[in-house]
Protein backbone atom coordinates (compact mmCIF):
# COMPACT_ATOMS: atom_id res chain seq x y z
CA UNK A 1 0.00 0.00 0.00
CA UNK A 2 1.31 3.45 -0.98
CA UNK A 3 0.60 6.32 1.46
CA UNK A 4 -0.71 9.27 -0.50
CA UNK A 5 0.17 12.07 1.96
CA UNK A 6 3.92 12.32 1.05
CA UNK A 7 3.10 12.46 -2.66
CA UNK A 8 0.47 15.18 -2.19
CA UNK A 9 3.01 17.21 -0.21
CA UNK A 10 5.64 16.78 -2.93
CA UNK A 11 3.09 17.71 -5.60
CA UNK A 12 2.33 21.07 -3.97
CA UNK A 13 5.86 21.85 -2.76
CA UNK A 14 7.90 20.65 -5.73
CA UNK A 15 5.84 19.80 -8.80
CA UNK A 16 3.64 22.88 -9.06
CA UNK A 17 5.91 25.73 -7.88
CA UNK A 18 9.30 24.42 -9.09
CA UNK A 19 8.79 22.06 -12.03
CA UNK A 20 5.66 23.64 -13.51
CA UNK A 21 6.15 27.20 -12.20
CA UNK A 22 2.43 27.33 -11.50
CA UNK A 23 1.02 30.58 -10.18
CA UNK A 24 -0.28 30.90 -6.64
CA UNK A 25 -3.84 31.03 -8.01
CA UNK A 26 -3.39 27.66 -9.73
CA UNK A 27 -1.86 26.14 -6.61
CA UNK A 28 -4.70 27.46 -4.46
CA UNK A 29 -7.31 26.08 -6.87
CA UNK A 30 -5.64 22.64 -6.95
CA UNK A 31 -5.25 22.63 -3.17
CA UNK A 32 -8.96 23.31 -2.72
CA UNK A 33 -9.81 20.52 -5.14
CA UNK A 34 -7.70 18.06 -3.14
CA UNK A 35 -9.18 19.27 0.12
CA UNK A 36 -12.63 18.37 -1.19
CA UNK A 37 -11.42 15.05 -2.66
CA UNK A 38 -9.64 13.87 0.49
CA UNK A 39 -12.55 14.90 2.72
CA UNK A 40 -14.92 12.94 0.47
CA UNK A 41 -12.64 9.88 0.44
CA UNK A 42 -12.16 10.08 4.21
CA UNK A 43 -15.88 10.14 4.87
CA UNK A 44 -16.65 7.40 2.38
CA UNK A 45 -13.86 5.03 3.46
CA UNK A 46 -13.94 5.97 7.15
CA UNK A 47 -10.20 6.69 7.10
CA UNK A 48 -8.40 9.83 8.24
CA UNK A 49 -7.18 11.91 5.24
CA UNK A 50 -3.54 11.57 6.31
CA UNK A 51 -3.93 7.76 6.40
CA UNK A 52 -5.33 7.34 2.91
CA UNK A 53 -3.44 5.24 0.37
CA UNK A 54 -3.05 5.79 -3.36
CA UNK A 55 -4.77 2.48 -4.14
CA UNK A 56 -7.94 3.82 -2.45
CA UNK A 57 -8.16 6.81 -4.80
CA UNK A 58 -9.28 4.74 -7.79
CA UNK A 59 -11.44 5.63 -10.79
CA UNK A 60 -14.81 4.68 -9.19
CA UNK A 61 -14.05 6.83 -6.16
CA UNK A 62 -13.05 9.79 -8.35
CA UNK A 63 -16.23 9.42 -10.43
CA UNK A 64 -18.25 9.27 -7.21
CA UNK A 65 -16.50 12.43 -6.02
CA UNK A 66 -17.33 14.25 -9.26
CA UNK A 67 -20.98 13.22 -8.97
CA UNK A 68 -20.92 14.38 -5.34
CA UNK A 69 -19.76 17.82 -6.49
CA UNK A 70 -22.73 18.15 -8.84
CA UNK A 71 -25.47 16.62 -6.70
CA UNK A 72 -24.54 17.66 -3.16
CA UNK A 73 -22.42 20.79 -3.66
CA UNK A 74 -24.47 21.95 -6.69
CA UNK A 75 -21.33 22.57 -8.79
CA UNK A 76 -21.79 23.10 -12.51
CA UNK A 77 -19.92 21.18 -15.23
CA UNK A 78 -17.20 23.85 -15.43
CA UNK A 79 -16.36 23.60 -11.72
CA UNK A 80 -16.48 19.81 -11.97
CA UNK A 81 -14.00 19.88 -14.83
CA UNK A 82 -11.63 22.16 -12.91
CA UNK A 83 -11.52 19.68 -10.00
CA UNK A 84 -10.98 16.81 -12.45
CA UNK A 85 -8.09 18.70 -14.09
CA UNK A 86 -6.39 19.03 -10.69
CA UNK A 87 -6.73 15.29 -10.04
CA UNK A 88 -5.38 14.42 -13.50
CA UNK A 89 -2.40 16.74 -13.02
CA UNK A 90 -1.55 14.89 -9.80
CA UNK A 91 -1.95 11.50 -11.51
CA UNK A 92 0.45 12.54 -14.28
CA UNK A 93 2.89 13.42 -11.51
CA UNK A 94 2.41 9.94 -10.02
CA UNK A 95 3.08 8.13 -13.29
CA UNK A 96 6.85 8.21 -12.88
CA UNK A 97 6.87 8.18 -9.06
CA UNK A 98 4.83 4.97 -8.69
CA UNK A 99 4.95 2.90 -11.92
CA UNK A 100 3.32 -0.01 -10.12
CA UNK A 101 0.06 1.97 -10.00
CA UNK A 102 0.08 2.72 -13.74
CA UNK A 103 -3.10 0.80 -14.54
CA UNK A 104 -5.05 2.58 -11.81
CA UNK A 105 -3.65 5.96 -12.89
CA UNK A 106 -4.53 5.38 -16.54
CA UNK A 107 -8.12 4.60 -15.60
CA UNK A 108 -8.40 7.93 -13.78
CA UNK A 109 -6.79 9.79 -16.66
CA UNK A 110 -9.38 8.25 -18.99
CA UNK A 111 -12.29 9.89 -17.13
CA UNK A 112 -13.73 12.37 -19.65
CA UNK A 113 -14.64 15.95 -18.77
CA UNK A 114 -18.31 16.83 -18.88
CA UNK A 115 -19.59 19.02 -21.67
CA UNK A 116 -20.80 22.39 -20.46
CA UNK A 117 -23.40 24.62 -22.05
CA UNK A 118 -21.97 27.58 -23.94
CA UNK A 119 -24.14 30.52 -22.95
CA UNK A 120 -23.93 34.15 -23.89
CA UNK A 121 -21.73 36.13 -21.51
CA UNK A 122 -23.57 38.32 -19.05
CA UNK A 123 -22.79 42.00 -19.36
CA UNK A 124 -24.14 45.41 -18.42
CA UNK A 125 -25.48 48.27 -20.49
CA UNK A 126 -23.76 51.65 -20.56
CA UNK A 127 -26.40 53.12 -18.24
CA UNK A 128 -26.08 50.24 -15.75
CA UNK A 129 -22.29 50.44 -15.68
CA UNK A 130 -22.39 54.20 -15.21
CA UNK A 131 -24.86 53.88 -12.34
CA UNK A 132 -22.57 51.43 -10.51
CA UNK A 133 -19.50 53.63 -10.91
CA UNK A 134 -21.47 56.65 -9.66
CA UNK A 135 -22.73 54.78 -6.58
CA UNK A 136 -19.74 55.37 -4.23
CA UNK A 137 -19.76 58.79 -2.54
CA UNK A 138 -16.40 60.40 -3.40
CA UNK A 139 -16.14 62.19 -0.07
CA UNK A 140 -14.56 59.72 2.35
CA UNK A 141 -11.68 57.26 2.47
CA UNK A 142 -13.75 54.21 1.57
CA UNK A 143 -15.80 56.06 -1.05
CA UNK A 144 -12.72 57.19 -2.99
CA UNK A 145 -11.23 53.70 -2.72
CA UNK A 146 -14.41 52.00 -3.93
CA UNK A 147 -14.78 54.40 -6.85
CA UNK A 148 -11.16 53.81 -7.92
CA UNK A 149 -11.59 50.02 -7.69
CA UNK A 150 -14.80 49.98 -9.72
CA UNK A 151 -13.38 52.28 -12.40
CA UNK A 152 -10.17 50.27 -12.66
CA UNK A 153 -11.86 46.86 -12.68
CA UNK A 154 -14.13 47.91 -15.55
CA UNK A 155 -11.74 50.08 -17.59
CA UNK A 156 -8.92 47.52 -17.56
CA UNK A 157 -11.15 44.42 -17.72
CA UNK A 158 -9.39 42.96 -14.70
CA UNK A 159 -10.00 39.62 -13.09
CA UNK A 160 -10.71 40.07 -9.40
CA UNK A 161 -7.41 38.36 -8.54
CA UNK A 162 -5.58 40.82 -10.80
CA UNK A 163 -7.33 43.78 -9.18
CA UNK A 164 -6.57 42.87 -5.57
CA UNK A 165 -3.04 41.80 -6.56
CA UNK A 166 -2.08 45.21 -7.99
CA UNK A 167 0.74 46.90 -6.12
CA UNK A 168 1.77 50.54 -5.90
CA UNK A 169 4.81 49.77 -8.07
CA UNK A 170 2.47 48.59 -10.85
CA UNK A 171 0.89 52.05 -11.25
CA UNK A 172 2.36 54.75 -13.50
CA UNK A 173 0.68 58.16 -13.58
CA UNK A 174 3.30 60.23 -15.45
CA UNK A 175 3.72 61.04 -18.27
CA UNK A 176 0.67 58.95 -19.16
CA UNK A 177 -1.40 56.82 -16.81
CA UNK A 178 -1.02 53.03 -17.11
CA UNK A 179 -0.93 49.89 -14.98
CA UNK A 180 1.11 46.70 -15.16
CA UNK A 181 -1.18 43.69 -14.73
CA UNK A 182 0.12 40.30 -13.60
CA UNK A 183 -2.33 37.90 -15.23
CA UNK A 184 -2.92 34.17 -15.40
CA UNK A 185 -0.11 31.93 -16.54
CA UNK A 186 2.49 34.53 -15.50
CA UNK A 187 1.48 36.70 -18.45
CA UNK A 188 1.99 40.42 -17.90
CA UNK A 189 0.28 43.19 -19.84
CA UNK A 190 0.55 46.98 -19.68
CA UNK A 191 -2.73 48.86 -20.08
CA UNK A 192 -3.33 52.60 -20.54
CA UNK A 193 -6.05 54.23 -18.47
CA UNK A 194 -8.87 56.58 -19.36
CA UNK A 195 -8.47 60.09 -18.00
CA UNK A 196 -11.49 59.62 -15.72
CA UNK A 197 -10.01 56.36 -14.38
CA UNK A 198 -6.63 58.00 -13.78
CA UNK A 199 -8.40 60.86 -11.98
CA UNK A 200 -10.20 58.41 -9.66
CA UNK A 201 -6.93 56.60 -9.02
CA UNK A 202 -5.06 59.81 -8.17
CA UNK A 203 -7.80 60.81 -5.73
CA UNK A 204 -7.45 57.45 -3.97
CA UNK A 205 -3.65 57.59 -3.81
CA UNK A 206 -3.81 61.09 -2.31
CA UNK A 207 -5.59 59.78 0.81
CA UNK A 208 -4.45 56.14 0.82
CA UNK A 209 -1.84 56.73 3.48
CA UNK A 210 1.30 54.76 4.14
CA UNK A 211 -0.07 51.30 4.85
CA UNK A 212 2.24 48.44 5.63
CA UNK A 213 1.01 46.44 2.66
CA UNK A 214 2.42 47.13 -0.82
CA UNK A 215 -0.92 46.38 -2.48
CA UNK A 216 -2.71 49.27 -4.18
CA UNK A 217 -6.05 48.73 -2.48
CA UNK A 218 -6.42 48.20 1.26
CA UNK A 219 -9.31 47.38 3.54
CA UNK A 220 -10.37 49.33 6.63
CA UNK A 221 -7.63 47.61 8.69
CA UNK A 222 -4.92 48.73 6.24
CA UNK A 223 -4.53 45.13 5.08
CA UNK A 224 -4.58 44.01 1.43
CA UNK A 225 -8.03 43.92 -0.13
CA UNK A 226 -9.29 40.37 -0.63
CA UNK A 227 -11.46 38.83 -3.34
CA UNK A 228 -14.35 38.45 -0.91
CA UNK A 229 -13.87 42.04 0.24
CA UNK A 230 -14.19 43.43 -3.26
CA UNK A 231 -17.19 41.23 -4.04
CA UNK A 232 -18.90 42.59 -0.91
CA UNK A 233 -18.13 46.18 -1.96
CA UNK A 234 -19.41 45.56 -5.48
CA UNK A 235 -22.66 44.01 -4.26
CA UNK A 236 -23.19 46.94 -1.90
CA UNK A 237 -22.86 49.51 -4.66
CA UNK A 238 -24.94 47.48 -7.11
CA UNK A 239 -27.83 47.54 -4.63
CA UNK A 240 -27.35 51.28 -4.20
CA UNK A 241 -27.21 51.86 -7.96
CA UNK A 242 -30.44 49.89 -8.47
CA UNK A 243 -32.30 52.88 -7.02
CA UNK A 244 -31.41 55.03 -10.03
CA UNK A 245 -31.17 52.13 -12.52
CA UNK A 246 -33.97 49.61 -11.72
CA UNK A 247 -32.79 47.05 -14.30
CA UNK A 248 -29.83 46.22 -12.01
CA UNK A 249 -32.19 44.73 -9.44
CA UNK A 250 -32.83 41.75 -11.71
CA UNK A 251 -29.16 41.08 -12.50
CA UNK A 252 -26.45 39.22 -10.63
CA UNK A 253 -23.39 41.44 -11.01
CA UNK A 254 -20.11 39.70 -10.20
CA UNK A 255 -16.60 41.10 -10.74
CA UNK A 256 -16.34 38.99 -13.90
CA UNK A 257 -19.45 40.69 -15.31
CA UNK A 258 -17.49 43.97 -15.23
CA UNK A 259 -14.72 42.23 -17.19
CA UNK A 260 -17.23 40.98 -19.77
CA UNK A 261 -18.70 44.48 -20.06
CA UNK A 262 -15.24 45.92 -20.70
CA UNK A 263 -14.56 43.29 -23.38
CA UNK A 264 -17.74 44.10 -25.27
CA UNK A 265 -17.03 47.82 -24.98
CA UNK A 266 -13.60 47.34 -26.55
CA UNK A 267 -15.04 45.06 -29.24
CA UNK A 268 -17.75 47.54 -30.20
CA UNK A 269 -15.21 50.37 -30.32
CA UNK A 270 -12.49 48.59 -32.33
CA UNK A 271 -14.29 45.74 -34.17
CA UNK A 272 -11.00 43.88 -33.64
CA UNK A 273 -11.09 40.63 -31.70
CA UNK A 274 -7.29 40.56 -31.45
CA UNK A 275 -7.28 43.84 -29.53
CA UNK A 276 -9.88 42.48 -27.13
CA UNK A 277 -7.71 39.41 -26.54
CA UNK A 278 -4.64 41.55 -25.82
CA UNK A 279 -6.62 43.84 -23.52
CA UNK A 280 -7.96 40.96 -21.43
CA UNK A 281 -4.73 38.97 -21.42
CA UNK A 282 -6.15 35.83 -23.03
CA UNK A 283 -3.68 33.11 -23.98
CA UNK A 284 -5.75 31.91 -26.96
CA UNK A 285 -8.05 33.69 -29.39
CA UNK A 286 -10.62 30.93 -28.97
CA UNK A 287 -11.29 32.24 -25.47
CA UNK A 288 -12.09 35.70 -26.83
CA UNK A 289 -14.51 34.44 -29.47
CA UNK A 290 -17.31 34.16 -26.89
CA UNK A 291 -17.77 37.94 -27.17
CA UNK A 292 -18.61 37.79 -30.87
CA UNK A 293 -21.66 35.70 -30.00
CA UNK A 294 -22.87 38.31 -27.51
CA UNK A 295 -22.35 41.36 -29.76
CA UNK A 296 -25.26 41.68 -32.25
CA UNK A 297 -23.61 44.56 -34.14
CA UNK A 298 -21.06 42.18 -35.69
CA UNK A 299 -23.85 39.93 -36.96
CA UNK A 300 -25.79 42.92 -38.29
CA UNK A 301 -22.77 43.99 -40.33
CA UNK A 302 -22.56 40.50 -41.81
CA UNK A 303 -26.29 40.52 -42.52
CA UNK A 304 -26.11 43.86 -44.32
CA UNK A 305 -23.19 42.63 -46.44
CA UNK A 306 -25.14 39.62 -47.72
CA UNK A 307 -27.86 39.49 -50.35
CA UNK A 308 -30.87 37.56 -49.16
CA UNK A 309 -32.07 34.85 -51.56
CA UNK A 310 -35.41 35.37 -53.25
CA UNK A 311 -38.34 33.15 -52.38
CA UNK A 312 -40.28 31.55 -55.21
CA UNK A 313 -43.95 32.33 -54.90
CA UNK A 314 -46.48 29.53 -54.95
CA UNK A 315 -48.75 27.43 -52.82
CA UNK A 316 -47.52 24.97 -50.26
CA UNK A 317 -49.09 21.55 -50.45
CA UNK A 318 -50.47 19.99 -47.33
CA UNK A 319 -48.45 17.13 -45.88
CA UNK A 320 -49.77 13.63 -46.47
CA UNK A 321 -51.91 12.50 -43.54
CA UNK A 322 -49.86 9.35 -42.92
CA UNK A 323 -46.55 11.27 -42.96
CA UNK A 324 -48.07 13.92 -40.70
CA UNK A 325 -49.18 11.29 -38.19
CA UNK A 326 -45.69 9.80 -38.13
CA UNK A 327 -44.02 13.19 -37.80
CA UNK A 328 -46.22 14.27 -34.90
CA UNK A 329 -45.65 11.11 -32.86
CA UNK A 330 -43.73 11.69 -29.60
CA UNK A 331 -40.24 10.27 -29.46
CA UNK A 332 -40.19 7.07 -27.42
CA UNK A 333 -37.17 6.88 -25.12
CA UNK A 334 -35.86 3.50 -24.07
CA UNK A 335 -35.73 3.22 -20.29
CA UNK A 336 -33.83 -0.05 -20.09
CA UNK A 337 -31.72 -2.13 -22.48
CA UNK A 338 -33.47 -4.86 -24.43
CA UNK A 339 -33.13 -8.46 -23.39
Amino acid sequence: MIPIAPHVTAFFQERLPIERRASSHTSDSYAYAFKLLLEYASERLNVAPSQLHLEQIDAPLVVGFLNHLETVRANGPSSRNVRLAAIKSFMHFMEFREPSAMEQIRRILAIPPKKAETRLVRHLTVAEMQAIMNAPEPTGWDGLRDRAMLHLCFAAGLRVSELVGLQLADVTLQPSASILVHGKGRRERCLPLWKVTAKALRAWLAIRGTGLAPQLFLNARSQPMTRAGFEYILNKHVKSAAGSCPSLAAKHVSPHVLRHTCALTVLQATKDLRKVSLWLGHAHMQTTEIYTRADPSIKLEALEAMVAPKLRSGRFKATDELIASLTSRPVMRRTKPPN
